[in-house]
This record gives structure tokens, sequence and C-alpha cells, in this order.
């Protein structure tokens, strides 16, 4: 079943940026960490907004983050973690559903002693089992731990969210 549609979605995205430039509007400098592909996707699209507002004179920084398999890899940060100190950084990803691929994403930022973490996500659903606490929200929903949410926001013509 589909819960938002391309229109949906890019409303979402926009009011995400004005509420992320809203929060950091006295910082220099914003740098927003994708997780994996559909969180680089969101991020991206995250900076395109921002860097469309014109009444903003803040520069926005995208770079990937790769924490799929943090057990047995490093994690990977595509900026060296010393450019991180003293910035703000926002982890941005598709979903929150646990909050396990967030909580690992936070652990070498962390090491680098931000001014401020914050995360961004489209959709959080409401059973975490890690302590993440999302701050930018495009959609908050209560599901059950059977279903899946399924973003469709890679190589597509039009956006799209399911709920299977």
């Amino acid at each position: 079943m589909q819960i938002l549609n391309h229109r949906q979605i890019q409303q979402k995205i926009n009011r995400l940026a004005i509420e992320i430039a809203e929060h950091n509007c006295e910082e220099e400098e914003i740098i927003l960490a994708g997780i994996n592909n559909n969180g680089i996707v969101f991020a991206e699209l995250l900076m395109k907004c921002l860097l469309e507002m014109t009444n903003i004179d803040i520069v926005v920084t995208r770079i990937k983050l790769n924490p799929a398999n943090p057990m047995q890899e490093e994690i990977y940060i595509e900026m060296p973690e010393s450019q991180l100190k003293n910035k703000v950084v926002i982890l941005i990803d598709d979903v929150a559903n646990t909050g396990r691929t967030l909580f690992y994403a936070c652990r070498p930022i962390l090491d680098t002693l931000p001014k401020k973490l914050e995360v961004a996500v489209l959709v959080d659903r409401k059973h975490k089992s890690f302590p993440i606490r999302v701050d930018y929200v495009g959609l908050s929903l209560a599901t059950t731990l059977k279903e899946n949410i399924d973003v469709k926001i890679k190589n597509v013509e039009s956006f799209a969210v399911f709920l299977n």
C-alpha cells in the first residue's frame, strides 16, 4: 500500500530543509551524512533544497557514511573524521526502524566531538531498540514489526513510499 506519493515526499523534503535551516541558522556549515544507499539520495535531495533557499548563508556539505555491516567492517566516512570536529552533523537515512543503523553510524562521529549531532529521516517507525532520537521527521508511523517500509527515491521517475 502506497503511503506517500511523489508530491508528498517533495513537500516533506522542503519542510525538513526549512526546519534544518531554522535550527541551524547561526552555523557556518552543516554536514549532511547520508547513510548507505537511500540515505545518501535523501541527503542529496535535502542538500539541493537547502542550497536553493535564498535566505540562508550556510555551507552545506553532503558526505557518505556506510555502517552497512558495522560488526565485521569499519564504518566508512567519506570525509576525514578530523573535519567533523566542532561541526553540525546531521545523520540522514530514509527509514528509522529499530535505530540500529543510526546508532552504529553515530559511533565514529562521536569520536570526533562534533558541535551537534542530529538525525533526519523520511519515515520514523515507533519501535526503537536502540537509544536514537530523530530530530527531523517526514512521516512518523506506528507499525507492527512484521510490516516493512519500502522507500523508492533512487533511480526512479516518481518517488514513493510503500507499507508492505
